[in-house]
């Protein structure tokens, strides 16, 4: 334990002070106290370590700003933490720090900045269940990392600890500013009602098939197409959602060019039209015809009625691979009024990279149009048979794992569904209903069960630098030639 104004400290002071722990308090001086909101109170700033001989090197830089840096052994672990009073549950609060570095070859695995709702003794690594939050890692030049997070305040708190964490390096050193706190306003964010579309089988649709393609001069399957789903969707709206999701090719016809549309054209149109009349976010599945290529496409329209952007379909399945259609070669995310939103389609999710893809770019929903998927029926040649758990764990695990709201729409009808980033399935179509519907609720506040958002969790565990077989043309899974 350390009084932040003195110059140096090593692992054998580390160790005397944390056998004072306890019989004095250790207040740093206001010189210290960074930038902090008005009644937000630095009481204490400290060195930390889960074990005396873990302890890292700690002292002050000539710039007066605190370092860390590695004390020659594996197990090298701790750092600075600051104790602060005053807190307001409810309330916003920005923190931000930077810190600069030298001799690490992986700073972003052995630099973590890390607030904990309440106070941290020296020698805590669990939190005993306390809510908590990473500051988030940005690159701020070729020597230094900027922490940052906004973060609400849980209701209840009145005290945080924020603690700077060197880890996993023998050698280098860590340069850190004190942290900066201020009051922030986090736009509050709606509950968003999804509604995800369906074809039941003749005798069981209920939705009366309008005509929306009369006058667009259309092949008479693609007018029917857009006739069909545009009636759907008209149903789907008079339900207020925010979001529509239809089916995988909902849009197309026969023929590779004569069944594709071009994307705003005369076929988008009645639903650019709805959309802007019922100010609701639609992705529309087409076959899409762009110059001499042809898609595997999800449009998504804007509740203004214009064209936000379009996800093409980058893992054909393998008829659709010999068939002449054209592979997408992109993963783009949108952001919108509801969330950022994301689109994968049928066979993409057999291949985990796409949802994560979308995942790390901060993805709130991915809407998925599927015809189905081959892990989630028979294993064996013949007709197929849905399976409907290994449906269920596919589509869930892929929310899980990303942190994402899935949005199912199947082809098939049985199946479609709306899951959370829980996992939780919000809504399941049985295989009989034209409209599902679900509402994401404005904040779900969903923590794991020892205090941390797991989405900061399961992105900043990550350690990229380990991962370059995902990305090697040379490996293909399969093994070596002579396996």
């Amino acid at each position: 334990m350390e009084n932040c104004k003195r110059p140096w400290i090593g692992p054998l002071g580390v160790a005397l002070g944390l056998v004072l722990f306890g019989l004095a308090a250790v207040h740093a001086a206001e010189s210290d106290a960074g930038q902090t909101p008005s009644g937000v109170l630095l009481q204490q700033s400290q060195t930390w370590t889960p074990d005396p001989q873990a302890a890292p090197n700690t002292g002050r830089d000539p710039d007066d700003r605190l370092t860390i840096g590695g004390n020659g052994t594996p197990t090298c672990c701790g750092g600075w933490q600051f104790y602060y009073t005053g807190i307001r549950g409810g309330q916003a609060y920005r923190l931000r720090t930077r810190v600069s570095y030298a001799g690490l070859d992986h700073p972003r695995d052995d630099l973590v900045a890390i607030v904990l709702w309440d106070q941290w003794k020296p020698t805590d690594v669990q939190s005993n269940s306390k809510p908590w939050n990473y500051l988030i890692p940005h690159p701020g030049s070729a020597d230094a990392i900027n922490f940052d997070g906004a973060i609400t305040a849980p209701t209840g708190a009145t005290s945080m600890t924020v603690r700077y964490v060197f880890r996993w390096s023998e050698k280098g050193k860590s340069s850190w500013e004190m942290p900066r706190i201020e009051e922030t306003t986090i736009p509050p964010r709606k509950p968003v009602k999804i509604c995800v579309l369906a074809t039941t089988s003749p005798h069981s649709q209920r939705t009366k098939i309008d005509s929306y393609a009369q006058g667009a001069a259309l092949p008479k399957d693609v007018a029917g197409s857009v006739d069909r789903w545009a009636s759907l969707v008209a149903a789907a709206c008079r339900r207020k959602p925010q979001l529509i999701v239809t089916p995988e090719l909902a849009i197309s016809g026969a023929g590779l060019f004569q069944g594709a549309v071009a994307v705003p054209g005369p076929a988008t149109r009645p639903f650019e039209k709805l959309a802007r009349e019922n100010r609701v976010h639609l992705v529309l599945s087409v076959k899409e015809r762009s110059g001499k290529a042809v898609y595997n496409s999800a449009a998504l329209i804007g509740p203004d009625g214009k064209l936000i952007g379009v996800y093409r379909k980058v893992h054909l399945a393998t008829s659709e691979g010999l068939s002449g259609l054209s592979a997408g070669d992109s993963f783009p995310v949108f952001s919108t009024s509801i969330g950022r939103i994301g689109c994968l389609i049928c066979m993409d999710t057999t291949v985990s990279e796409s949802a994560r893809m979308l995942g790390l770019q901060g993805a709130d929903f991915i809407c998925f149009p599927i015809m189905g998927d081959l892990r989630a029926d028979r294993w064996t040649p013949g007709t197929p048979v849905f399976n409907e758990d290994r449906w269920k764990a596919v589509m869930r695990t892929r929310a899980l794992d990303n942190q994402t709201c899935m949005v199912v729409a199947r082809n098939d009808v049985a199946g479609a569904c709306i899951i959370d980033r829980k996992g939780d399935i919000l809504a399941w179509n049985e295989g009989d209903q034209e409209i599902i519907e679900a509402t994401l609720p404005a904040a779900d506040g969903y923590r794991s069960w020892d205090g941390g958002d797991f989405r900061e969790i399961t992105f900043l565990l990550r350690r990229p630098q380990l991962y370059r077989a995902y990305s090697d043309e040379g490996c293909s899974g399969m093994g070596p030639p002579n396996r």
